[in-house]
């Protein structure tokens, strides 16, 4: 199962990654405006590189904030895109909250298959 979560997560990064990277004219648009779709994005991708590494929720989450402060970053060299403090503390912040949401989905499911095992 994690194999598919690493999959999963690979897709959402790379996907993220041309978002932020590539023209603008290629990124999708949802009704939610900029903020939205960030956090929207990088909650997805929270939860999906939580689910795929349990055993290292700390290094995993230390990895994702100092990645996305990188894109940020890189962003300053890609036509058309810039780089905002603002875009980094609401994708840390989501991908936070998707990582918190793996931990509590872990959690649940041991728990569950310990009560089932019984």
């Amino acid at each position: 199962m994690k194999i598919l979560f690493r999959i999963g997560a690979l897709v959402l990064i790379t996907a993220v990654v041309f978002a932020t990277l590539g023209p603008a004219r290629y990124r999708p648009h949802a009704p939610l405006g900029q903020d939205g779709e960030h956090a929207l994005a990088f909650v997805l991708v929270g939860l999906a590189v939580g689910l795929s590494f349990p055993q290292r929720r700390l290094r995993v989450a230390a990895a994702t904030i100092l990645l996305i402060g990188l894109l940020e970053i890189m962003q300053l060299w890609a036509p058309g895109r810039h780089a905002r403090l603002e875009d980094f503390m609401v994708d840390a912040a989501a991908a936070c909250l998707g990582l918190a949401a793996a931990a509590a989905i872990g959690r649940l499911t041991t728990r569950l298959r310990g009560s089932i095992s019984r």
